[in-house]
């Protein structure tokens, strides 16, 4: 399998199912720098993001970690919810659960188990991250899905999931603040995800 850089690279599906890719997934060497996921019959393999990014999923985990429900907890390490109807494995950038999720040995956690998912988009995963990804955690329940769309600069929470999706979302830039519906009733401060500003070179 050849990866390229700044793209997502894809492992065709293979006659026995989703269950075979998830083995597949297991044994794969994703090279340093680079995520893999089940999306659509295929193992992608996509790079892992700049470093600011890293300092805006800290900023929404410090500010939704005091309004979790009760024993669920919040990170943003690299974790595999699986999505058995929809046959799809995703890592989410953010990802909140209750406590008990993470008590197993497995590596692969229940993606129904989810009360709260953050995607952080790339280039080579935005269109996902804005459709199928919406409809993934939306038919499995998960009560909140914010996206942060890092290349136009918005924020974007949807809530009331359904079969299809979500029934509502609310969109604002950067740098305004977002109401973050229930369970966690609180508000974001989308201040500072911005992307730092390089200096020119002379």
């Amino acid at each position: 399998m050849t990866v390229l850089p700044g793209r997502p690279t894809t492992r065709g599906a293979d006659p026995k199912g989703f269950a075979y890719l998830l083995d597949a997934l297991d044994e794969m060497r994703v090279p340093d720098g680079y995520k893999a996921e089940v999306v659509e019959g295929n193992i992608v393999v996509s790079p892992w993001p700049p470093g600011y990014y890293t300092l805006v999923m800290e900023r929404v985990c410090d500010q939704l970690r005091p309004h979790l429900p009760k024993d669920h907890r919040i990170a943003n390490g690299p974790l595999l919810y699986v999505f058995h109807e929809a046959e799809r494995a995703h890592g989410p950038d953010i990802h909140a659960t209750h406590r008990r999720t993470w008590e197993t040995t497995s590596n692969r956690m229940d993606g129904q188990s989810l009360s709260f998912v953050a995607e952080l988009t790339q280039p080579s995963t935005r269109d996902d991250d804005m459709t199928g990804k919406v409809t993934t955690y939306g038919s499995a329940g998960v009560a909140v899905y914010l996206l942060l769309d890092m290349q136009e600069e918005r924020a974007t929470v949807l809530w009331t999931p359904s079969t299809k999706g979500y029934e509502s979302h609310l969109t604002v830039p950067f740098g305004e603040k977002l109401h973050i519906p229930a369970p966690f009733n609180c508000r974001l401060d989308t201040d500072g995800f911005q992307s730092p500003r390089e200096p020119e070179k002379g």
